[in-house]
């Protein structure tokens, strides 16, 4: 963040300073008092359980400059009558003087219905290797983590990569209006929220709210191989990129190959130019998220062979998402328990079937609900056991009320009403030749099962 005294800060947003107004807010803006930002900004909200206006002085000693809030703290504070309204013209004001001092600062805003994170986080990692790159944290990509992502930002930031989530026509173009995108990728369109947002012709509709935020000189990266996603172009008056498998992708993935845990090699070519790239992330999936991150990248300037190069470094992205970890025993554990939706549940499956087949290892799917999908819900957990019985899925573990329409469908299927009890049980019943999957929508904590099964204190001497 450019550093700021309260004064400015107050007068930007509509507020008043309790306490000194030449206090200076160099540091970025947060909310979580464990992980105070040194001269940084509290952002205090007064939420139905918990009021971060009684953690104000705590967060000062713990080296905050001050607080932004709806009332006086006792600390030196700006107050203004909303929080979420003020931060937003903080972010957009801030944003707007980087870009004076840097106009070759790029924003770059990422959509989909499902891989944005990880696609996010594969471009980051690519434009990190270039210069210096500012990016969503994991998935904090709605109306509080989009400013404060921008807040990041300071003179020295080159790339600004921010992942933006929506539940409802309108959410997009709000946040592209806190940070005008000079890129924006667009990944597919499935049915995650369909329950908020009523239709996919809906969801279409709010996805390409990021196309349309575009100047006459920003770029649209679609992804070809999407309909939907395709048919956005006319809505765009910037240039148009795509990326995908057809033969009329600007950027063509091809020739991908698996190893024995689904690991992609493929090749990306851009005109003349052709790179094979071997990623260690873990799915088949995992090329197209690359190959959309290629798109961008060189959009950006960077040449192929460069980002090649970077996108094998890739070794980790955001936790829990086909994290691939084995156990001294030999278990092989997928944790993909960040979230779900009926389109990554598919994939998800469909990697660990790939997995089973290619190494002959005994596979294992623990899922819980997907969240967010409306009168739709029983049906879509209904395909998805029906899925794992015709993917082969040798033993499926159900979690929790609201997954539990899977084991009308899914083969044997065991079911546990609690974390806590599945934990357990598949704890003391996996043996150490097979592969796990865990999944599920994030409120279902299964992260719990994957970490109960990778701790080693858990497993005794000679157990199966």
């Amino acid at each position: 963040m450019i550093p700021l005294s309260l004064g400015e800060i107050a007068a930007l947003v509509g507020g008043t300073v309790d306490g000194d107004p030449s206090v200076v807010v160099s540091g970025p803006a947060f909310l979580d008092t464990r992980r105070p930002e040194p001269g940084g900004l509290f952002v205090a909200f007064a939420g139905e359980h918990v009021d971060g206006h009684d953690f104000a002085a705590t967060a000062v000693e713990g080296g905050a400059a001050a607080v932004i809030g709806s009332r006086a703290t006792g600390v030196p504070t700006v107050v203004v009558p909303d929080v979420q309204a003020a931060l937003h013209l903080l972010a957009a004001d801030v944003l707007r003087r980087l870009r004076q001092a840097n106009p070759a600062l790029r924003v770059v805003a990422v959509t989909g219905s499902q891989g944005k994170t990880t696609a996010k986080d594969m471009l980051a990692a690519v434009l990190s290797d270039a210069a210096p790159t500012v990016a969503t944290y994991q998935s904090f990509n709605n109306e509080l983590g989009l400013p404060l992502t921008v807040l990041r930002a300071d003179p020295g930031t080159a790339y600004l990569v921010l992942e933006m989530g929506a539940r409802g026509i309108g959410h997009l173009a709000e946040l592209c209006a806190i940070a005008p995108p000079d890129v924006s990728l667009v990944l597919n369109v499935g049915v995650a929220h369909l329950g908020e947002f009523g239709s996919r012709e809906a969801i279409v509709q709010a996805k390409g709210e990021i196309v349309e935020a575009l100047g006459p000189d920003g770029i649209a990266v679609l992804n070809l191989d999407d309909p939907r996603v395709a048919g956005m172009a006319p809505r765009t008056r910037g240039r148009v990129r795509t990326f995908g498998r057809g033969p009329g992708a600007g950027l063509r993935l091809e020739s991908v190959e698996l190893d024995d845990f689904g690991r992609p090699t493929f090749d990306l070519q851009q005109s003349s130019q052709r790179v094979r790239v071997r990623l260690r992330l873990l799915g088949e999936h995992q090329a197209t998220n690359a190959a959309a991150a290629a798109a961008v990248a060189t959009a950006l300037g960077l040449s192929l062979d460069a980002v090649g190069a970077s996108l094998e470094g890739i070794e980790t992205l955001s936790p829990w998402r086909m994290e691939l970890r084995e156990r001294a025993d030999g278990l092989a554990v997928v944790n993909d328990a960040y979230n779900a939706n009926p389109d990554s549940m598919r994939v998800a499956l469909e990697t660990l079937a790939g997995i089973g087949r290619r190494t002959g290892r005994p596979t294992v799917a623990v899922l819980g609900e997907m969240r967010e999908l409306g009168d739709t819900s029983a049906d879509e957990h209904r395909r998805l056991g029906s899925l794992a019985g015709e993917l082969g899925i040798d033993r499926v573990v159900v979690v929790g009320d609201g997954a539990r329409s899977i084991t009308e469908t899914a083969p044997a299927a065991s079911f546990y009403a609690s974390v806590a009890e599945a934990s357990g049980a598949v704890r003391d019943t996996v043996h150490a030749d097979e592969v796990v999957l865990v999944k599920a929508s994030r409120a279902a904590g299964l992260e719990r099962v994957a970490a109960a099964l990778l701790d080693e204190t858990q497993t005794e001497e000679g157990s199966p």
